[in-house]
C-alpha cells in the first residue's frame, strides 16, 4: 500500500520567520499521509531541527559529492543538514539552468548514494501539450532521468505540466489520469510490477484547497507537489487534510 505524500516546494521563498508555519502543519501531518516540506537551502538545517512529524528536503543537489563547484550543494551536505528528500528535475531547474535528463539522472544517483529519497519532476510545455506530444515527452523524461535501481523507497515521481505551474490553470482530471496511468505502466514495464506499483506518483501544478479533493480522487495520484499554497499553513493544511481523507 503506497502511503500518500503531501510535498511542499517553497522555491526561493522564506526567511527564518517562515519556519513558524511548520507549527501549523504539524497537527495535519499526524494523519494518514506523509508530509514533506522543501525550504530554501538556507533553512534546511533549521527546519530539520524544528519540524516534528514533517520530513524536510532540499530543492536540488549537485551530481558530485564535493568539489570546486561554487554555490552548489551536494547530496551528502543536504543529508548532513537533516534532509531526507531532494527535489530533482524541476522544470524551473531544467529551464533556468539548462538541466537535461542526463544531468538529472546523475544527480539522482548521487542523492541515492547519500541516502536521500528523490522527488523527480517530469512535465510538458504548453506547446508540447497542444501538439499532442505529452506522453512522448513524459516517457522520454522517465527513461532519461530515472537511473536503474529505483524502488518505492527511494523514488517519487511528480508530474508537473509546465503550463500549469503557478498559472492557476489545471489539467482536467482525465488529462491527469491519463498521464499518471501512463507513468505507472512505464514504471511497471521497466522495473517490474512490484517496484512499478510501489513508486508514489504526485501531481503538481496550481494545486489548491479548492481543487485538491477532485485531484486526489484521480487514478494513480498518490499526493501532490505543491508550490505557492505550501508557504502558509492556512493554505497547505486543507490540502493535507484532503489527502488524508482520500487515504482513508
Amino acid at each position: 500500500m503506497r502511503r500518500k505524500l503531501a510535498a511542499g516546494n517553497w522555491k526561493m521563498n522564506g526567511l527564518k520567520a517562515a519556519l513558524s508555519e511548520l507549527d501549523g502543519m504539524e497537527a495535519a501531518a499526524d494523519g494518514a499521509s506523509e508530509v514533506l516540506i522543501c525550504p530554501p537551502a538556507t533553512l534546511v538545517a533549521a527546519a530539520a531541527q524544528t519540524a516534528k512529524g514533517i520530513a524536510i528536503g532540499g530543492q536540488d543537489c549537485h551530481a558530485n559529492a564535493s568539489g570546486a563547484h561554487t554555490g552548489d550543494i551536494s547530496a551528502p551536505m543536504l543529508a548532513d543538514a537533516g534532509a531526507t528528500y531532494v527535489i530533482l528535475g524541476h522544470s524551473e531547474r531544467r529551464t533556468d539552468h539548462d538541466e537535461h535528463d542526463e544531468h538529472v539522472r546523475e544527480k539522482c544517483k548521487s542523492a541515492w548514494e547519500a541516502g536521500l529519497n528523490v522527488v523527480l519532476c517530469v512535465g510538458e510545455s504548453l506547446a508540447e501539450r497542444e501538439a499532442q506530444n505529452t506522453l512522448d515527452i513524459i516517457g522520454g523524461q522517465l527513461a532519461g532521468s530515472v537511473p536503474d535501481g529505483a524502488t518505492g523507497h527511494n523514488l517519487v515521481i511528480a508530474y508537473e505540466p509546465i503550463w500549469a505551474i503557478g498559472t492557476g490553470k489545471v489539467p482536467t482530471t482525465d488529462q491527469i489520469g491519463e498521464v499518471h496511468d501512463f507513468m505507472r505502466a512505464r514504471l511497471e514495464k521497466r522495473f517490474g510490477e512490484g517496484v512499478g506499483r510501489s513508486v508514489r506518483l504526485l501531481y503538481g501544478g496550481s494545486v489548491k484547497p479548492g481543487n485538491a479533493t477532485e485531484i486526489f480522487a484521480v487514478s494513480n495520484v498518490d499526493g501532490a507537489l505543491v508550490g505557492g499554497a505550501s508557504l502558509k499553513a492556512a493554505d497547505f493544511v486543507p490540502i493535507i487534510e484532503a489527502l488524508n481523507a482520500s487515504a482513508g
